[in-house]
């Protein structure tokens, strides 16, 4: 009997300790749900029954299921009823983020000028980093590749510059610069793509002109060491181009082709000392060998630099190519994770400002001595008078015209005038007028056939014959004839 009751004891006791650790367990359990719920939303309070809260969480509830137009008018009417509540900033930023949950061009549109309002509205709120943040995120989503339309990615990039400049402590800043980084690259694509043309091309100014930029602007560009090979190519090819020039002088020319040429090695040596880990670097040091041009030395911070540019790049995969086929926006997989994004635009190289610069390099190869460049003076033509600023011609006795081909003629002065002859008047002596000449006649037409044909006369006898008899013939005449046989059945 005792064993019966310390059984029972031993069960009841067992079931108290059981549902003891079950409350436990739930109570952590709601305590660890109301924590998430507060990380979440900062502003959720499930004890509060205030009518502003109520409206906010009904307009919270309805953008979970995506009645987007339901959340907008719970969340207007409790801005409009309750202008002095706790919850009306985030119910200010909730409105835009319903339109921008929304999509599309028109949604997306409304949602930038509710996030602007919010920016205006509050500015010093910790809130008015994220509003920033997602209008930038507006035109990232809107960007088109590298060849189309480049208008959003000027404007993303403009808006994260924005969002980094005017929010440096926010915990948004790592992901606005990643993105700024992914909008770099697709801007710099563009440019590097324009300029590598007009470098197969031969344009040589404007392919300077756009890779300089990229260059300049862009140095995290994926293709920089591309960009920069780039450059020195084209300066190259200037100094090809001035070599190969047939009017210009041989001192001229050397002093030309040197500084281009200079300038090509410049260009080779920098994918060498700031890229020493990309892809191309052997190409650079390949064209500095071929040039006679010492081959620089890359520092370890240099190395250790570009290493980790390249191992934050993700590699183009067969199906990134496949995606960007069919994806409407750009691929930024090759786009760097590491580095600070430019903040600031230097000032563009324009293709009209080289032409000035290699105006200036070709006067100062021409006067290498003089303090200014001098402008070659245009010389007179044949039949124009001698202007003051060119110099007296020389004589020509004794020269020969003609150099340039195989026969020369030698110019013989002719003999001075005598002094003592009297001068007499040019022109004809007799102002009588001469007599005019008679027409010459007309020749004789002649036919088809080469016959003559006689001249018209004007006799009456003429005029008064009689005129040939037409023919009235079957076949010849026009005129209406009878009708023969089965013609007569034809009424026509």
């Amino acid at each position: 009997m005792n064993r019966f009751y310390k059984s029972i004891a031993a069960a009841t006791l067992v079931a108290l300790m059981a549902g003891g650790f079950s409350a436990e367990a739930a109570t952590r359990g709601k305590k660890k749900k109301k924590d998430f719920d507060l990380g979440a939303n900062p502003l959720a309070n499930v004890q509060s029954k205030q009518p502003d809260k109520e409206l906010y969480d009904k307009a919270m509830q309805a953008m979970k299921k995506g009645r987007y137009d339901v959340a907008r008018l719970d969340l207007q009417t409790m801005l409009n009823t309750y202008p002095e509540s706790e919850y009306r900033m985030r119910a200010k930023l909730a409105v835009g983020d319903s339109w921008y949950k929304e999509g599309g061009s028109a949604a997306l549109t409304q949602a930038e000028a509710e996030y602007q309002d919010f920016i205006t509205f509050f500015p010093d709120a910790p809130e008015a980093a994220e509003a920033k943040m997602k209008v930038a995120d507006i035109y990232y989503q809107q960007m088109e590749k590298p060849d189309r339309d480049y208008t959003n990615a000027q404007d993303a990039e403009q808006q994260y510059r924005d969002m980094i400049n005017m929010f440096p402590d926010s915990s948004l800043i790592p992901r606005a610069k990643q993105k700024l980084r992914d909008v770099q690259e697709v801007l710099a694509e563009r440019e590097a793509q324009i300029g590598l043309y007009y470098g197969s091309r031969e344009n040589f100014n404007a392919s300077i002109a756009r890779l300089q930029t990229v260059a300049d602007t862009f140095p995290l560009y994926s293709k920089s060491d591309q960009v920069w090979i780039g450059i020195g190519d084209a300066y190259a090819g200037e100094a090809r181009a001035i070599q190969m020039a047939p009017n210009v002088a041989g001192a001229v020319r050397e002093r030309l082709s040197s500084i281009y040429q200079d300038r090509a090695a410049a260009a080779y040596a920098r994918v060498i000392t700031r890229y020493p880990m990309a892809p191309h670097v052997e190409d650079a040091r390949d064209r500095l060998v071929i040039m006679n041009r010492p081959v620089p030395e890359p520092t370890e911070t240099a190395i250790a630099e570009s290493d980790a540019e390249e191992r934050s790049r993700q590699p183009l995969r067969f199906t990134d190519k496949t995606l960007d086929i069919l994806k409407r926006g750009p691929i930024t997989v090759e786009a760097v994770h590491v580095g600070e994004p430019s903040l600031g635009d230097p000032k563009r190289i324009l293709a009209p400002d080289l032409t000035k610069e290699n105006i200036a390099l070709y006067q100062g190869a021409m006067n290498p001595g003089g303090t200014g460049s001098a402008t070659p003076a245009a010389t007179t033509g044949v039949n124009e008078p001698p202007r003051s600023d060119q110099p007296s011609a020389a004589p020509l006795e004794g020269r020969v015209v003609g150099s340039g081909t195989s026969v020369g003629a030698e110019v013989v002065s002719a003999p001075a005038a005598d002094p003592n002859a009297l001068v007499k008047p040019v022109g004809p002596t007799s102002t009588a007028l001469p007599a005019p000449e008679k027409a010459a006649e007309a020749p004789i037409q002649v036919n088809d056939i080469n016959k003559p044909v006689a001249a018209p006369t004007t006799t009456a006898a003429n005029s008064k014959a009689k005129k040939p008899k037409v023919d009235l013939g079957e076949d010849s005449s026009s005129t209406k004839k009878k009708k023969k046989g089965l013609g007569k059945l034809n009424p026509f």
